[in-house]
């Protein structure tokens, strides 16, 4: 059966001639010496797909009655130690203990949470919902009620319920109903209809909202972003614009966001971390690809330049290659 974390873009695929043992076992080495054997870690669990990590996990525990992750977390520390557990993390549990990660403690992460329930499919939230209520005895949905307010907390809940319309069809009719309804609710009133443009851009495919994009403009000759920015504000505007970037071109938002993550002064690494391994199957070829055309320079280059260690070099084993 085919994932639904795995898409036809990635950098990582699953490794041949894999062998749970053999790497279960090479990997207790290297934990167990005089000093971890760090090289050793990254060269097996950079360039095993997770389904394949999932399986060392299986084996490490059968074999030596211990939890890879608090093996890991145990011997190593700082970034090194969060990423090489993220890897051997279930992708939806990964996305659960993101978005808990968000909504912790004092403020929210805001961009973050923007960027998860934006960039994941219906059927994926629904994965992680699940993951989500297992892991935190609390529903997803209550735990965003908690942290949010108004038409960004129903906007939230709405991508949470993973309800968007995955079918590849599009329909005409319905783009150009939409794209009417969306400039009534807006430009064409006073006040806006936020409802209006939740229930559009959180319900409707991406293929279909492109169309509806376009048709918007046949009808106000504005573009859908222009006309968000100057009806909307604060962070449901960042979240419908998000949308909007997302159903134009999903790689070159997450390129964006990881652009963002390495320029300046410090280093995003919650964001670049996850980023790096929750695409690493999907679409990253396609994200490096993107992140050069805007930025004129490669991916790779920018995470070796701002990165370092074996930190970095997992990084860069990730992301597959110099564009």
């Amino acid at each position: 059966m085919a994932s639904i974390w795995v898409g036809h873009r990635g950098t990582v695929r699953d490794y041949p001639g894999f062998s749970p043992s053999v790497d279960a076992e090479a990997i207790r080495k290297a934990i167990r010496g005089i000093g971890t054997d760090e090289n050793m870690l990254i060269s097996i669990l950079a360039e095993r797909s997770n389904a394949q990590r999932q399986l060392i996990v299986k084996e490490y525990q059968a074999a030596y009655g211990k939890e890879l992750k608090d093996d890991l977390k145990g011997d190593l520390s700082g970034e090194l130690k969060n990423l090489m557990v993220a890897l051997v993390t279930p992708p939806a549990v990964f996305d659960a203990k993101q978005l808990k990660k968000s909504m912790k403690g004092t403020g929210t992460n805001e961009d973050a949470l923007i960027e998860i329930l934006t960039t994941r499919t219906s059927r994926q939230m629904k994965e992680i919902g699940h993951a989500y209520c297992t892991v935190y005895k609390k529903s997803l949905g209550d735990a965003i009620s908690s942290e949010t307010s108004g038409d960004f907390r129903k906007a939230l809940l709405t991508l949470a319920d993973g309800r968007r319309d995955e079918s590849q069809k599009v329909d005409e009719q319905l783009a150009k109903k939409d794209a009417q309804i969306l400039y009534n609710a807006g430009e064409k009133r006073w006040g806006t209809d936020e409802d209006t443009f939740t229930e559009i851009l959180c319900l409707r495919s991406f293929l279909q909202l492109k169309l509806t994009f376009d048709e918007y403009r046949n009808i106000s000759q504005k573009d859908i972003e222009d006309s968000i920015k100057g009806e909307l504000s604060g962070h449901f505007e960042d979240l419908l614009l998000a949308i909007v970037h997302c159903a134009r071109n999903m790689p070159a938002f997450l390129a964006v966001r990881l652009h963002q993550a390495l320029k300046g002064a410090g280093t995003d690494e919650f964001t670049l971390n996850r980023i790096m391994v929750s695409r690493s199957e999907i679409d990253l070829l396609d994200i490096r690809a993107e992140f050069k055309k805007h930025y004129g320079y490669s991916l790779y280059s920018a995470i070796k330049s701002d990165t370092s260690g074996y930190y970095g070099n997992t990084l860069l084993k990730l992301c597959g290659g110099e564009d």
